[in-house]
């Protein structure tokens, strides 16, 4: 059986700190071990996820945010994942459908994130490190994360991920593993993570790697969604209420198994400001793309941009909903 390492990142003294380490704990088998990081040699959880791994003598690396509560059986299911299929290689879970912030902001965002990682199960060509394990032999082999280019909360996991796969190695989505999420989200939080934390440097990221990398929330009913929500946008701005509505109802029909699960776990207030809040999370994705292919140019000149199409700006648009 899999010895299993529960790694922690806690060096900003989250306050959820106690459930998440309670939960983990009460889940563990004899062998296993928890590792909680209060202290690294740099800032961010990239710098406090390698510290945690160089400590720790389990075959698989957890990884497990500070604001992440497990389920009963996530340990165990990500142990037999890893011990049923000797080739897997990563493996990651997702957020429960019973976010314990109350509000309206909160419930939509951690729902989305559930809602993203539940419809897309199996192989996988990126990485979550909120509730997500690898092989600590392939974590050493690539060099863990990237402490250096992100050292505040980013998208850390999804360079990971990108760097296993161009290695060869597999990674699966698992929606059984689960995880309460305990963040309090507002309007503001929410925009800049989407635009400041993960768009501007996933597009970054996806113009280095000359957009060779898929990811969870790029199929086409994300990209339309996006089309819509800049449309929708536009024609408010330019007093056309009719346009605007056409935009907000293509957005509603888009993503109608998503408002569904708004309705049953937030009831009718919750699909009304959801569908507002899912189009301020595609504006903020989209207005990420042109930063973050000027920082791209910016600051690496001697890469060729000729080679970068421009459907993989457009697809970064759509890409930030893969969040803690």
């Amino acid at each position: 059986m899999a010895r299993l390492s529960a790694i922690v990142p806690a060096t900003n003294a989250p306050p959820t700190l106690t459930p998440c380490v309670d939960a983990l704990e009460s889940a563990v088998e004899p062998g296993d071990e928890v590792i909680v990081v209060d202290e690294a040699a740099t800032p961010g959880p990239a710098a406090a996820r390698n510290a945690g791994a160089e400590r720790a003598a389990g075959d698989v690396l957890v990884f497990v945010d500070a604001d992440v509560v497990v389920h009963s059986d996530a340990l165990d299911r990500i142990r037999r994942a890893f011990d049923v299929d000797e080739e897997l290689d990563a493996l990651f879970g997702s957020y429960d459908d019973a976010p314990a912030a109350d509000g309206l902001v909160s419930g939509f965002r951690n729902l989305l994130h559930h809602h993203v990682h539940q419809t897309s199960p199996g192989p996988a060509t990126t990485f979550w490190a909120g509730l997500g394990a690898v092989r600590k032999a392939a974590f050493d082999a690539e060099g863990g994360f990237d402490a250096a280019r992100y050292p505040e909360p980013s998208v850390e996991d999804i360079e990971l991920g990108m760097r296993l796969v161009a290695s060869g190695r597999r990674i699966r989505l698992d929606p059984a593993i689960q995880g309460t999420h305990l963040k309090r989200w507002t309007v503001a939080s929410m925009l800049r993570t989407d635009f400041a934390r993960r768009g501007v440097p996933w597009v970054e990221l996806l113009l280095q790697r000359r957009g060779s990398a898929s990811a969870l929330n790029l199929g086409w009913r994300h990209r339309v969604s996006a089309v819509a929500a800049v449309s929708g946008a536009v024609a408010l701005v330019a007093g056309r209420p009719r346009p605007a509505l056409g935009a907000a109802a293509a957005l509603v029909v888009l993503n109608a198994d998503l408002y569904a699960l708004l309705g049953r776990r937030l009831g009718p207030r919750g699909v009304v400001a959801g569908v507002g809040l899912h189009a301020l999370h595609h504006l903020a994705g989209a207005a990420a793309v042109p930063v973050g292919a000027l920082r791209y140019w910016t600051s690496a000149t001697s890469r060729s941009a000729s080679t970068v199409s421009p459907s993989s700006w457009y697809s970064a648009s759509t890409f930030t909903d893969h969040t803690s």
